[in-house]
């Protein structure tokens, strides 16, 4: 490892343990409590970096913006100016570099989604921009193919209008008509197969209907979409673009860009909420410029040599394996590193090694995980994507995972419980106290020995159960789909004869408690 090297890693560990970063710039909280905690600003909150080997995930705080963007926000603080002859100006330049007509500058990818939508529906007319999401009169479906289907299409309903599935050409056929707003799609490997881009826009272009391509995740090359029929492109700015966080891109069909614009903030419409400022316009014009100039090959070999040093960390270790795996589709663009081993025979699964970097020092996110030591370990993986890595993060994370690897740690086995599980079939009538508000939902259970199954019903939704009862210790999971979302319930608590209890896991959407009665059937009679 080069001197340089050797700097980047001591460096990182002591950002991440808390270095002087703050001490030396007095932090935002004045210097001397700065001083005082020894940490950085994420520090001073108790909240701990991570080394991203995962991926441009919102979640985790997307990528790393660029410092010539960061040069070009502060800049752009320091003067007032006009922000429609700024978007003009900016949108001009945007179609220069992309090839677009014309291009804007969104509160991020999903806030574009909204505004497209926007701008479909009403266009630039200021009664009807003003009446949404009031849509009476108005066209009011949008069209989505089964394959595009996802928890972003939210930012399409939330404008007011009814989404149309479709599975297959003729049904696309078929749902268009005078209501049709826009046909959204999701860029991906389905895009390209017998409903994808280039034959729902010969048909959305029979009856003049835009066709919206949402690319968030994706390196910034519009012209595969544009060229192939679409009338706007979304993009995340602060993803592959290493652009600011809190911005995105619009790209397309001049008249259908002016018209998101209009429909967003400064302007009193239904997307004033999606401002940006001027300092995310000039922020994620010059990233937009600096992709341009970006020598990309460059980047590409930088994060094969990071696989390298990783996977050569591995070499020493019995029964490990590793390969390189090329990119599945045009997002999150990058090869990995997927790591293997014979989990019985080292005793740890990819899910235990991926929880034990998460909550290392440093702290380290992976890409995936295979293979639970409570569940079944056999054949076990963990993926490695250097896309967001930094100079230096490799040989933090070559050294962590030799050192699980080749000296895993002693995990506590499951409890096993001798006797007859707890009868729990039937069904049951529960409470789900949320942090705010309650619900009333059911189960309803079938059991053989220990293993659950069954459905769970929620207050319009329902969704399949399944599970295990470990003498009183009862574990349930269940999946609710709604439009393009899926909502995932595990449930853990204990079981009397006649009630259960404990808290429920709902992924993103953080815990609630849970109790639950045996139903109580009248009696006939």
């Amino acid at each position: 490892m080069s001197s340089k090297e050797k700097g980047l890693q001591i460096g990182r560990r002591e950002l991440l343990a808390g270095g002087g970063l703050l001490a030396a710039s007095g932090g935002i909280f004045g210097s001397e409590s700065a001083v005082a905690a020894g940490t950085n600003v994420y520090g001073q909150l108790g909240v701990r970096p991570l080394i991203n080997c995962k991926g441009t995930f919102t979640i985790i705080s997307g990528s790393l913006t660029l410092p010539e963007v960061k040069r070009a926000m502060d800049e752009a603080s320091r003067y007032y100016v006009h922000l429609d002859e700024l978007m003009e100006a900016v949108g001009d330049r945007l179609a220069q570099l992309t090839g677009a007509e014309s291009g804007i500058v969104t509160a991020g990818c999903s806030a574009a989604e909204t505004l497209a939508t926007c701008a479909c529906v009403a266009g630039t007319n200021p009664e009807n921009i003003n009446r949404l999401p009031n849509l009476e009169g108005l066209k009011d479906e949008v069209i989505i193919p089964r394959y595009s289907r996802n928890v972003y299409d939210h930012a399409v309903r939330m404008v007011g209008v009814r989404v149309v599935t479709v599975d297959n050409l003729d049904e696309l056929k078929a749902a268009l008509g005078p209501r049709t707003a826009m046909i959204y799609v999701l860029a991906c490997p389905e895009d390209k197969g017998p409903l994808g881009l280039e034959p729902i826009a010969r048909e959305a272009k029979k009856l003049r209907v835009p066709v919206f391509v949402d690319a968030a995740a994706e390196n910034l090359t519009p012209q595969i979409h544009l060229n192939r029929g679409a009338d706007l492109v979304a993009y995340s700015g602060g993803k592959a673009i290493r652009g600011p966080q809190c911005a995105g891109l619009l790209l397309g069909r001049r008249e259908l860009v002016h018209a998101a614009w209009i429909n967003s903030a400064p302007h009193h419409a239904f997307g004033r909420s999606s401002k940006v400022g001027k300092e995310e316009i000039i922020g994620m014009l010059t990233a937009v410029e600096t992709w341009y100039k970006r020598d990309h090959e460059a980047e590409w070999q930088s994060w094969e040599s990071w696989l390298e040093v990783i996977s050569r960390k591995m070499k020493g270790i019995s029964g490990v394996e590793t390969e390189v795996i090329q990119p599945e589709s045009l997002s999150n663009y990058s090869p990995r590193l997927r790591i293997q081993w014979d989990g019985t025979r080292l005793g740890i699964g990819g899910q235990e090694v991926f929880s034990q970097l998460l909550k290392g020092d440093p702290r380290i996110i992976l890409a995936r995980a295979a293979g639970s030591y409570h569940r079944g370990l056999n054949r076990s993986s963990v993926e490695v994507m250097p896309w967001m890595m930094e100079p230096g993060d490799a040989e933090i994370v070559g050294l962590e995972l030799h050192d699980i690897l080749s000296n895993p740690p002693r995990l506590r086995r499951p409890q096993e419980f001798r006797g007859k599980p707890a009868d729990v079939a039937g069904q049951w009538d529960i409470q789900l106290e949320f942090t705010l508000g309650s619900d009333d939902n059911k189960l309803v259970i079938e059991q053989k020995g220990k293993k659950l199954s069954g459905l769970h019903l929620g207050r319009t939704l329902a969704g399949d159960i399944v599970g295990t009862v470990e003498g009183n210790q009862v574990d349930l999971s269940s999946t609710q789909q709604y439009e393009g979302a899926r909502l995932h319930f595990r449930f853990i608590g204990t079981a009397q004869e006649d009630s259960m209890e404990g808290s429920v896991e709902l992924g993103e959407y953080g815990e609630a408690r849970w109790s639950a009665n045996r139903h109580q059937y009248r009696s006939q009679g």
